[in-house]
């Protein structure tokens, strides 16, 4: 069975209004390319200050999600909605969103890992001032297989992956708004090696760019790309917004798992 993928690569900022026009553009253009399946990238709603993002941040279901609903129901392809902004009473979580081709929810993911880091030369992060960590480790059945749900900074935790597989996911998301300054050496590296070691796709939409306020502002790697099961890499996107295409081939995920048994041959603390 084959899937054609198609990675939104955005350049959000704190203006919300031109962001969602920005992305549900990005969603037409999948849509008329004939799209199975479409993936934004993190946070893609806002990306600004803690009270911009508190600001932003609407209840699931919401107009938001809606919106995506109806977008994957128009035009009967699957959604993954990268991540919103949450909000729960008085806590916002970074949230994954997926959905079929009838517009129902068939998923959702809050971040567990949140950034809290001072990459060299560049502004610090500190996710956990603005956002609570999610608890819950989430796979889902779709006409593709099981997939996994993930969400940037996860990345750089194998475990959760290895998790993911266990639960039967042959297909990741990790949408992802990755820090150029470590984009440049990691971004690659970890997406590769989490396709490689657990033998499954990887499908990474990315927010790409500078954003934020002058003297302050923060740049995004971009790099959006489809990794396989080899860890071969069989779509990356260009610097700039735009959509890249995929094609997945499913069967891939048995033939390298049977080439390579590796996730038979565990040993060590074999229920993950």
């Amino acid at each position: 069975m084959s899937v054609r993928v198609v990675l939104c690569q955005t350049n959000s900022g704190d203006d919300i209004a031109a962001n969602e026009k920005q992305v549900f553009g990005l969603l037409e253009e999948a849509a008329r390319s004939g799209a199975d399946l479409v993936a934004l990238p993190e946070v893609w709603p806002c990306q600004g200050s803690a009270q911009q993002v508190r600001a932003a941040a609407e209840p699931i279901p919401g107009n938001r999600t809606d919106a995506l609903a109806d977008v994957a129901r128009t035009h009967e392809m699957w959604v993954h909605g990268g991540s919103v902004l949450e909000l729960e009473r008085d806590r916002v979580f970074n949230t994954s969103v997926l959905f079929d081709r009838s517009g129902e929810f068939v998923a959702t993911y809050r971040k567990i890992h949140l950034f809290d880091a001072d990459p060299p030369g560049a502004v610090p992060s500190r996710e956990s001032f603005v956002y609570s960590a999610g608890d819950q480790v989430v796979t889902a059945e779709t006409e593709f297989g099981r997939v996994g749900l993930s969400i940037c900074y996860d990345v750089r935790f194998p475990e959760l992956y290895r998790t993911l597989a266990v639960q039967g996911a042959t297909i990741f998301f990790v949408p992802a708004a990755f820090r150029y300054e470590t984009g440049v050496d990691h971004w690659d590296v970890l997406l590769r090696a989490r396709a490689i070691e657990d033998q499954a796709f990887v499908i990474a939409a990315a927010q790409w760019g500078s954003w934020g306020p002058g003297g302050k502002e923060r740049r995004n790697y971009g790099n959006s790309l489809v990794a396989d099961p080899w860890g071969r890499v069989i779509a990356r996107a260009p610097d700039g917004v735009g959509v890249t295409f995929a094609e997945l081939d499913l069967a891939e995920v048995s033939r390298v798992r049977e080439i390579l048994p590796a996730l038979q041959h565990r040993r060590l603390n074999p229920s993950c």
